[in-house]
């Protein structure tokens, strides 16, 4: 009886766990706000899921927008994602978006920051576990996300790394050897420029 209970309890805890694990908030939104937004003085926050805004439809929209099929934990049609929209006064500056990947060692969170226009301001990942990790958050690797929007990623084909943008076939891998995690997130950054510009046509 002992055994059953305990097997029970560290069901129920990897399923909070797991549950918890979907979901990709800022670590601390006041702080990560004004860093990015130095003369912001407010932000609002909404809670979306495809499942709410449109089922399965919707779900067909965003896969046909980012050329690849959801699956796993990350990518189920009830997911939570959280847009932090940015004002400064009553007038809208930018927004942040994060989203959760599968890389290699578990899951990568991918947070973009975005101008009033939807183009990448700031790329960053709040969560990352690899053995490039110092590689792919350095200053340098961020960078080459800088102006980019879902007009240069849309012909960009997660399944291949296939693309005739230019300036997104020069992201430059900073582990050539790497087959897991790089893909995995230029898959996370165009799936950030999907759903957010989705979320925001809709609302």
């Amino acid at each position: 009886m002992k055994k059953i209970i305990l097997s029970l309890i560290f069901l129920s805890a990897l399923a909070a766990s797991s549950w918890a694990a979907v979901g990709c908030d800022l670590n601390d939104p006041d702080r990560d706000v004004k860093r990015f937004f130095p003369s912001s003085n407010g932000y609002k926050t909404a809670y979306l899921s495809i499942d709410k805004l449109g089922g399965a439809p919707l779900l067909k929209e965003v896969e046909e927008k980012l050329g690849d099929t959801f699956q796993g934990l990350y990518e189920t049609i009830d997911v939570p994602y959280t847009l932090y929209t940015v004002f400064k006064d009553k007038e809208v500056i930018g927004y942040i978006h994060g989203i959760n990947q599968k890389g290699r060692y578990g899951g990568l969170q991918v947070f973009l920051v975005y101008d009033k226009n939807q183009i990448i301001k700031n790329f960053y990942f709040q969560k990352l576990t690899s053995k490039k990790a110092k590689e792919l958050r350095s200053a340098e690797f961020a960078k080459q996300f800088e102006d980019l929007s879902l007009s240069d990623f849309g012909d960009y084909d997660p399944k291949t790394g296939e693309t005739k943008n230019q300036k997104v076939a020069d992201i430059k891998n900073p582990d050539p050897e790497d087959t897991i995690d790089f893909p995995a997130t230029l898959r996370a950054v165009k799936k950030n420029l999907v759903l957010v510009n989705i979320f925001l046509k809709d609302n």
